[in-house]
């Protein structure tokens, strides 16, 4: 159906007329966790800022439910960014940000309503966050903080989550709980695209891989497509050893 397809047609990013991104065309379904991998520079943050309508396309289109977006797929669409690049500081609690999820959904006249309400408690309860509610966001440790911004995510009614590192920072036991949340998130009918560096957890994590480096170099189930030859096209010097990219 194609209200569960991301269509990314001839998409290409350039910055000063040089393109990090070349011409990319990929149809991605929704209920899988993909990842997106690449060496540093290899332009995965502005491939997925490009679907989140953050920077501009030099060329192509994004089309998600069957409707053309000129700057990607719209509130349908969530980003989170690398927890490096957010003010970690900024005065707000947990439930302060999942609200800010719901205010796409609200106009200057309308206040917050019953449905607003319910579903920031939703989103809340369904990142293991609600006895976390009233903490503010500096004192979460990075699995929490990467949960909220999920639980936000989720109260916007988002479908498409682009991830970018989410992993980085994070010790073993948030690592495996933030994926188990992930493979829920895809069980339950949503896309998740999640750039990603350390290829020994591919396999466990992603249902699909796309390899990136500038270009397409490949896009398929990570048991056909995740390999010794697509991970020395991608990556040049390195292979499939587990090493860390």
């Amino acid at each position: 159906m194609a209200e569960h397809v991301l269509e990314i047609k001839d998409l290409t990013v350039s910055y000063r007329r040089v393109p990090a991104v070349h011409h990319v065309d990929l149809t991605l379904r929704c209920g899988r966790c993909v990842g997106l991998l690449g060496p540093n520079g290899a332009g995965k943050t502005s491939f997925l800022k490009a679907l989140a309508g953050l920077v501009p396309m030099e060329t192509g289109t994004v089309e998600f439910g069957g409707h053309n977006h000129k700057r990607g797929p719209g509130s349908y669409t969530a980003y989170l960014p690398q927890r490096s690049a957010i003010d970690w500081d900024f005065p707000t609690t947990v439930g302060g940000l999942v609200e800010m999820g719901r205010y796409s959904a609200l106009s200057w006249w309308r206040p917050f309503r019953q449905i607003d309400r319910e579903k920031v408690d939703k989103a809340l309860e369904a990142m293991e966050l609600t006895d976390l509610a009233e903490r503010q966001i500096s004192a979460l440790s990075g699995g929490q903080q990467q949960r909220a911004f999920l639980a936000r995510s989720l109260a916007q009614d988002a479908h498409v989550f682009l991830l970018d590192e989410p992993f980085t920072g994070l010790d073993r036991p948030s690592q495996d709980l933030f994926g188990q949340i992930l493979k829920r998130l895809a069980a339950q009918g949503n896309l998740l695209i999640v750039s990603h560096h350390d290829l020994r957890m591919v396999p466990a994590l992603f249902d699909e891989v796309i390899l990136l480096n500038g270009e397409l170099v490949a896009y398929g189930p990570t048991q056909q497509v995740f390999n010794e030859e697509t991970i020395a096209r991608t990556f040049g010097t390195h292979t499939f050893s587990g090493a860390r990219t």
